[in-house]
């Protein structure tokens, strides 16, 4: 039995359902812990939460009901304690999920493991005694964790103190937010706009019919918000998206949310969306020229861009990859095996980052405010970006029977390296090939569909994916 995927527990509601609320909370409450719980504004939020809430006290957990927040404001207030948030991020609105957080930080694979144990032979965890159930109450977490935001962007950015004392770092920046009806619409204007800037909120209500978009931000969904932009550049902005405010001129930047918050996508004030590694790499070069550290690490996906490589190394920095959906594994790894003078500054997938200096969780508030500061910094979107080398980037699917990836993975471990015999070869998260003109590819299974996926990033990355397909159709012919 195995509920959870790279992102805790997700699913349609057919399969998310308050029974298995209920018995996954017991399956991780027990007597003398406290948890909080959250939810986003999906309209199936409010059941699964009080099926939780009941499982972790009949379990004998006392529990503080945060109400809608943020994934990230939920991750905050588990800081020394525990955390059960009910959302399903990106996914359509009939979706939901059930992520668990301990002391500021998802639960790892081990923690995962030990819920799917305890409920493998079908019945419901033992209850505490009669005696021992907790209790339950109310907080108020938001205001604390925007402080915290706040506080964190003004203290990297020279701008400590007093927030009411100076202007803030954001001052002078005019930025329009995308929230998509989802849960940054309670965190990220009102972070923005405490730092300085002019901000304009679009689809700044919950809705759990996420009714102005899709939840998950990309250029397609993203398409009208990018006119938006490119129009209020020109000061036309006769046809604005639904629940914008008027203004004359343009915006500096643009960002947009998925429906917990937790990712982030940037927009240039022409309304283009930036490539999502390029962020990572310019707030990854970030950290990691602003760290005293003998050894300052960034630790990132296979999928991420050798352009992250080479913007951390430039700042004095070295990069490590951990698999998808595991940063956090990837930190703990990382802070274990490092020397003494070696800082794990920054840790990211795209779309995602965390942190570390702020956080161990994924924070996409934290980052709108972090990309803002640095853009302000520089004084617009394209000085940002001019360091960062974005070569052609592609995505392939090539079938693959999912009784058959397994045994493909292994011959590829061999055929992939023995076709390019030129390249740096890692094993550790499928098959990443990396060359010395930073081009690379990577070849993993999908671990939700019957596919093996080929990431490439190349000058010639048509040649590249198309030599690597010839290899990993051999390979998947031979053993299928």
């Amino acid at each position: 039995m195995t509920l959870f995927g790279t992102a805790g527990i997700r699913g349609p509601v057919e399969e998310i359902t308050p029974s298995l609320a209920l018995s996954v909370a017991q399956a991780a409450g027990e007597p003398g812990t406290t948890f909080v719980v959250g939810r986003d504004g999906r309209e199936t939020g409010p059941a699964l939460a009080a099926a939780v809430e009941a499982g972790l006290e009949s379990a004998g957990a006392d529990v503080y009901r945060l109400g809608q927040v943020p994934t990230p404001t939920l991750a905050f207030a588990s800081r020394g304690r525990r955390g059960v948030m009910l959302t399903a991020s990106h996914n359509p609105p009939a979706d939901n999920g059930i992520k668990l957080f301990a002391d500021g930080v998802e639960y790892d694979s081990d923690a995962e493991r030990a819920i799917d144990d305890r409920l493998a032979d079908g019945s419901s965890p033992a209850l505490a005694d009669w005696d021992e159930w907790g209790r339950s109450a109310e907080l108020e977490i938001l205001d604390r964790y925007r402080d915290a935001v706040i506080e964190f962007v003004r203290d990297r950015f020279g701008d400590a103190g007093d927030a009411t004392a100076s202007p803030g770092p954001l001052a002078d920046l005019s930025i329009a937010v995308d929230c998509g009806n989802g849960m940054a619409s309670l965190a990220t204007p009102q972070v923005l706009e405490r730092l300085g800037a002019d901000v304009v909120a679009v689809n700044a209500t919950v809705d759990g019919h996420f009714v102005a978009r899709e939840s998950k931000p990309t250029p397609e969904t993203l398409s009208e918000f990018s006119e938006f932009l490119a129009e209020s550049g020109t000061s036309r902005a006769a046809e604005r998206p639904r629940g914008t405010t008027a203004r004359d001129g343009g915006f500096d930047l643009g960002l947009a949310h998925d429906g917990d918050a937790d990712r982030l996508v940037v927009l240039g004030p022409e309304g283009d969306v930036i490539h999502e590694d390029t962020v990572l790499a310019v707030v990854a070069a970030h950290y990691a020229e602003a760290s005293d550290a003998d050894d300052p690490v960034v630790v990132t996906t296979p999928n991420a861009s050798a352009r992250i490589d080479e913007q951390v190394r430039e700042a004095g920095g070295r990069v490590e990859r951990v698999r998808l959906g595991a940063l956090h594994e990837g930190i703990a790894r990382e802070r274990k095996h490092g020397g003494s003078g070696t800082e794990i500054v920054f840790a990211a997938e795209p779309w995602k980052h965390i942190h570390t200096a702020f956080g161990g969780w994924i924070d996409g508030v934290a980052s709108a405010a972090v990309v803002a500061a640095l853009v302000a910094e520089a004084g617009d979107t394209a000085t940002v970006r001019e360091p960062v080398t974005e070569r052609p980037y592609r995505k392939v699917s090539v079938d693959c029977p999912d009784d058959a990836k397994a045994d493909a993975m292994v011959a590829l471990e061999s055929a992939l390296p023995r076709a390019f015999p030129e390249a740096a070869v890692d094993t550790d998260y499928g098959v990443r090939l990396e060359f010395d003109d930073a081009s690379w590819v990577l070849v993993r299974p999908s671990g939700t569909e019957p596919y093996v996926r080929i990431y490439a990033e190349s000058d010639a990355v048509d040649d590249l994916i198309a030599d690597a397909r010839e290899v990993v159709e051999d390979a998947i012919a031979e053993t299928a």
